[in-house]
Order: C-alpha cells, then structure tokens, then sequence
C-alpha cells in the first residue's frame, strides 16, 4: 500500500533529510587516502547524535552501523571495518535518518585521490541518470517513466543497472511501497501522487549485472567484480514538482 503524506509529514521528512546530507558531507570531508570505512562511520554517528537523531539503519533488524560502506565492486550493505581506502578507490556511502518518527535515505560514490578517467565517467554517468530520474517525479507520470530515464541513461552508456536492487518508497518506514526499479518503459507501473515520498536510487556496474553475496550475509558485490556505483536521493511529490528532501 502507497502512503501518502501531508505537507506536515514532508516537513518533517525535510530535517531528516538535511540530517542525513549533513552527515554525508561531514563524511565527505574524510574521504581519502588511508581512512578506514569504520572511521567513516563514526563521523555519521556523531552527526545524527548532536542533531537528535538515529540512524536509520540502526533500526534494520541485525544492523549496527550507521552507514553502508561499498568499495569499488561492493554494491550495497558494505559493512564498515578495516578496510582502509586506497588510491584510485571508489567509496559509496549510503546512509539515513530517523527524526520525529521519519526517515531520510540517500547515497553517493566518490573517487578516492586521483583516478582514470574511467571512472570519473562513470560517475558522471550514474549521477546524471539520478537527476534526470527525479525530474520524472512529478504528479501524472508512473514510476515506468522514472525507471526508464535511469535506464536508458545508465545502459547508454555502456554500463549495466543493477536489476534485483530497486529505489522505494520511505516515510514512517524506511522501505515502503512503491518500488521504483532502475528499468522500466514509460508509462508503466503506479501512477505519481502528490504526497508520495520516493527513495530514487541508481545502483549500477561497470560490468555485468548479476551479484554475489560474501559470507557475512550482508555485503553484496559484483559477481564479475566490476567496479559498481550508487547514486541516491529521497524526493516528495509536490503540485510544484519533486522537492529532493535529502540535497546537500
């Protein structure tokens, strides 16, 4: 069931998400040469406590970090550890959170120092592809439409969407309905309401589509270990248009 909120709940979805995007860019900050992932997350545990907040991924049953840590074909819940970034590394990082009874949730992947410009594009590519998905969430469209832009964005350029990770609805829960895919044809699927809270994520690889899940239970990875990123954001329906809850 797709629930709908009121301009009060999108609010309050609006601090969460200037939270969760101050965490980031605190994070962001950290990002180099010999930091370990698990420091990463310290950085974000701080920032949700000085805002009176939690981490939204603290409330997933089993999950005690703040953060998903994904060095370069991790593809998402990267447990943070002892892993030290690298030169030429790529990190995502995807984090939430909890406030006043609501979540947020987003991610980014950054290169590590210096890099090829490989993978600079494709980076560029995986951003793109979200932005221009958001502009698919407004009221009218089906979530076909936003699926199909991260699609024909990302596979245009050579790259794969990751088919079996999907964008969802967030609110009181952190994963609601609907699911948005990174595939999909226009005009296909729900149709976009006001008042929807859509979680619009691009998670994509290098190589082939197909994953691997490691002995920890958590951490998925590329099956081929291509190199993978994650692109998202959480965005309100407005009668103005999306409204990305979680810029920084």
């Amino acid at each position: 069931m797709i629930y709908l909120k009121n301009s009060k709940e999108i609010e309050i979805m609006r601090q969460a998400g200037k939270i969760a995007a101050a965490a980031l860019k605190e994070i962001e900050k950290h990002i180099k040469i010999g930091v370990g992932t698990r420091d990463l997350d310290q950085i974000a545990e701080k920032v949700f406590e000085g805002s009176g907040a939690e981490a939204s991924f603290k409330r997933v049953e089993g999950y005690q970090y703040c953060i998903c840590a994904t060095p370069n074909d991790w593809v998402v819940h990267g447990l943070p550890g002892d892993y030290k970034l690298k030169n030429g590394d790529l990190i995502g990082i995807d984090l939430g959170a909890y406030y006043k009874g609501y979540h947020s949730d987003m991610a980014h992947t950054y290169v590590v120092g210096d890099s090829e410009a490989e993978k600079k594009k494709f980076l560029k590519v995986g951003e793109k592809a979200l932005w221009e998905a958001i502009r698919e969430v407004k009221i009218g469209n089906h979530i076909g439409d936003v699926s199909n832009v991260i699609q024909t964005t990302v596979e245009g350029d050579g790259y794969s969407v990751i088919r079996e990770l999907v964008g969802h609805g967030v609110g009181k829960e952190l994963h609601e309905d609907p699911l948005v895919p990174g595939v999909g044809t226009k005009g296909a699927g729900p149709e976009i309401r006001e008042g929807m809270v859509l979680a619009i994520e691009v998670i994509y690889s290098m190589g082939k589509p197909e994953l691997a899940l490691l002995a920890d239970g958590w951490t998925i990875v590329t099956k081929d270990k291509s190199l993978s990123g994650l692109f998202e954001q959480t965005v309100a329906v407005t009668k103005k248009g999306p409204v990305v809850l979680t810029q920084i």
